[in-house]
């Protein structure tokens, strides 16, 4: 016993004590600060597990080449029980196998998402989807760059990039499949931002709206959109979506069902378990599987330095491209909509529209602006999902 214990300290690193201390870093920020408890909190516990040596719970394959990523080990066929029974892999390797790399949780964790949604106010404005759509300006400036810097392949600079559009799921979803090797990294980085998105967003909104278009006023009614339009509508943006771009159908599909059971009157408790406990459960799951994706070896190198500083630019450029987006639209409107709106087109659901309320008021008592940004922020959300199966049907 004594050897095991001897054994167990001797493998610790310098790295593996710096993780430890960034996964308590996590659970504090969770529970302190109530950044994103949910996320990362099971997150910060799973770097703890992966970085106490011998702990078992996932066992990563030596690297095949100088270089390369850790991988977890995976297991085919019936061999599952014994490889366990082994110690070959461990329960989060089951998890990731099974869960993620197959990209089941994200998918099921979109349905929850879509039973938890209101699209209605994208509806009542349909200008919305065009702010959602400008905003993945980001996304595809952050590809280019991180392409550029030669640090990343062109599958993982799409994975990166995707951090722009402010959206969990799909950022999981789009790197489970092109980039597995960067999962840990890049969901921690950008489940992290999108709690700064009341930090990072005022900035650029300042910096690119001037003040007389920030206190421009809008009336606090939207029009009210009919049940029928509402079970029309997830219908309709799947079916468009899987016809223009096949390989968004399950996201959007999933999103979709998810609302589809929301808005039917006849399915409030399908929508209540979509959008409950089931979700809760997958997004625990996700967390503390995330979180063990991110040993020393994979954590701590340059390519995690470089996907924390492009995601500021891809937050930026988001951000940018939606204001953008307002603004262009305001050179045809006779009544010109508050830009601000449009920085809510980065999907970060609802600290980006409630950022747009903030801003608004500031500029502008008057102003009530968080019903119009929900508009932008939803479609930011349709429009990301769009833009992953954009790179999926290129790249995958």
């Amino acid at each position: 016993m004594f050897g095991l214990y001897q054994m167990a300290f001797s493998s610790f690193t310098w790295g593996n004590i710096l993780m430890l201390f960034i996964g308590g870093g996590l659970i504090y920020l969770g529970i302190a600060k109530k950044m994103e408890p949910v996320l990362l909190i099971p997150i910060g516990l799973g770097v703890i597990m992966v970085n106490i040596p011998l702990s078992g719970l996932m066992v990563y394959a030596p690297p095949t080449e100088p270089g390369a990523i850790p991988m977890p080990v995976t297991v085919t066929g019936g061999a599952l029980g014994e490889a366990m029974g082994s110690g070959k892999v461990g329960l989060l390797n089951v998890l990731f196998q099974f869960g993620i790399a197959n990209e089941i949780i994200p998918l099921l964790i979109f349905l929850g998402v879509g039973a938890m949604s209101d699209f209605s106010p994208a509806m009542a404005r349909p200008s919305s989807f065009m702010f959602g759509a400008t905003a993945q300006v980001g996304v595809f400036i952050v590809f280019l760059i991180a392409y550029l810097t030669g640090l990343f392949t062109m599958n993982q600079a799409a994975s990166v990039g995707i951090i722009g559009g402010s959206d969990g799921p799909p950022t999981v979803y789009l790197c489970a499949a092109l980039a597995p090797g960067l999962l840990g990294p890049i969901t921690l980085v950008a489940y992290s931002y999108m709690a700064l998105v009341p930090i990072l967003q005022p900035p650029v909104i300042r910096a690119l709206i001037p003040k007389k278009q920030r206190q421009i006023y809008m009336k606090p009614q939207t029009r009210e959109v009919s049940r029928l339009e509402k079970v029309i509508f997830p219908i309709a943006v799947f079916a468009v979506a899987a016809i223009l771009v096949p390989k968004s159908a399950p996201l959007i599909g999933m999103l979709m069902f998810g609302n589809l059971l929301n808005v039917t009157g006849v399915t409030d408790r399908l929508a209540k378990s979509a959008g409950g406990v089931f979700v809760d459960v997958l997004t625990f799951l996700l967390g503390i599987t995330v979180g063990a994706l991110m040993p020393a070896a994979v954590f701590l190198n340059v390519r995690t330095l470089a996907i924390i500083g492009l995601a500021i630019v891809a937050f930026a450029f988001g951000t940018a491209g939606g204001i953008w987006g307002a603004q262009i639209a305001n050179l045809f409107l006779k009544e010109k909509i508050n830009p601000i709106i449009g920085a809510a087109g980065v999907s970060a659901v609802p600290m980006a529209a409630r950022v747009a309320q903030k801003e608004g008021q500031k500029a502008n008592p008057k102003n009530f602006l968080l019903m119009h940004a929900m508009g932008p922020n939803m479609a930011g959300a349709i429009s990301t999902s769009v833009v992953a199966g954009i790179f999926l049907g290129i790249l995958h």
